[in-house]
């Protein structure tokens, strides 16, 4: 009888442990209006520790919103690591309007930071237990907050997460594309801020946020050409709840080098229940963004 129990115990505790993650929460959800829920959700979010960085509309589609913000738990992670977490640096809060209701999503702390982190995240779980506590809070001010994982029917493993790649011969997190090398991170974020500055075409700067204490500056900027998120989006994004969240897309200034994700990393981690055939109609779209990021490092 004692084995027996033993046992018992000995699977829930596997289980629990084992449990897979999603890459989004369904947080809040609303019968209000957007403007109203923009206002409502940024107070909430700010009350709850976390600062706004920038905020746009996705795919220039009228019913979605996307908040981007960092927070102070956040910061001292990265700071602990350094070197590529610096594309940890933010998260991405989404609202999304979906047969009649707005939806409240964003990046799932665990997910993205077992992802980005890699072996290293149990030096840094704390801090993200803290920022999941403080995304339920504001959740909770917001009003109808719910908590539900999704972006994935089964969700990947913690250690999948660490090495995660699509398939065999796809990218891992580690295998970036480096757009430009500097001669310091200065020089590199001075040529990349007068680019955004001057205009580039299919491009628009959604945030630039800079790590407290560290040299690593992280930029998020809207794909906004014709081969950018208005054509991506429809094909990729087709379950509900919608990945909102996904976007926008980033590159990363660090030791003067100018870096960005994979395209076939980035999207799959987004996206990672989309099957092959799906990717197939995207074929470019990694070879589109790296070519319009391009034009911020000539």
């Amino acid at each position: 009888m004692r084995k027996f129990i033993l046992l018992i115990a000995l699977s829930i505790a596997f289980s629990a442990t084992s449990q897979n993650i999603k890459p989004y929460i369904l947080g809040a959800s609303s019968n209000g209006s957007m403007p109203e829920a923009k206002t409502t959700l940024k107070a909430a979010l700010e009350e709850s520790n976390f600062k706004i960085v920038g905020e746009y509309m996705p795919a220039k589609d009228a019913n979605r919103w996307l908040i981007v913000v960092s927070h102070p738990a956040l910061d001292k992670a990265v700071k602990t690591i350094g070197g590529l977490t610096g594309f940890a640096s933010v998260l991405r809060v989404a609202i999304t309007k979906e047969n009649g209701t707005l939806n409240i999503s964003y990046t799932n702390p665990a997910y993205w930071g077992n992802a980005y982190f890699r072996d290293d995240y149990p030096k840094v779980e704390t801090f993200y237990e803290l920022i999941d506590s403080d995304f339920t809070s504001a959740m909770s001010l917001f009003g109808q907050s719910k908590k539900v994982p999704f972006g994935s029917e089964k969700g990947e493993s913690t250690e999948n997460l660490k090495e995660y790649h699509y398939m065999f011969g796809m990218p891992y997190f580690d295998e970036t594309i480096e757009l430009g090398q500097f001669s310091s991170n200065e020089a590199a974020v001075s040529k990349i801020d007068n680019s955004l500055k001057t205009g580039k075409p299919g491009l628009k700067l959604v945030y630039k946020y800079q790590v407290p204490e560290t040299g690593l500056v992280l930029y998020g900027i809207a794909l906004n050409g014709m081969n950018g998120e208005e054509l991506f989006m429809p094909i990729i994004d087709i379950d509900n709840p919608k990945h909102t969240a996904f976007l926008p897309y980033e590159i990363l200034v660090m030791n003067g080098e100018v870096h960005m994700l994979h395209g076939r990393y980035r999207i799959a981690l987004s996206f990672p229940d989309l099957t092959m055939g799906t990717f197939t109609k995207i074929m470019s779209t990694p070879g589109d963004i790296e070519n319009a990021f391009i034009q911020l490092v000539q």
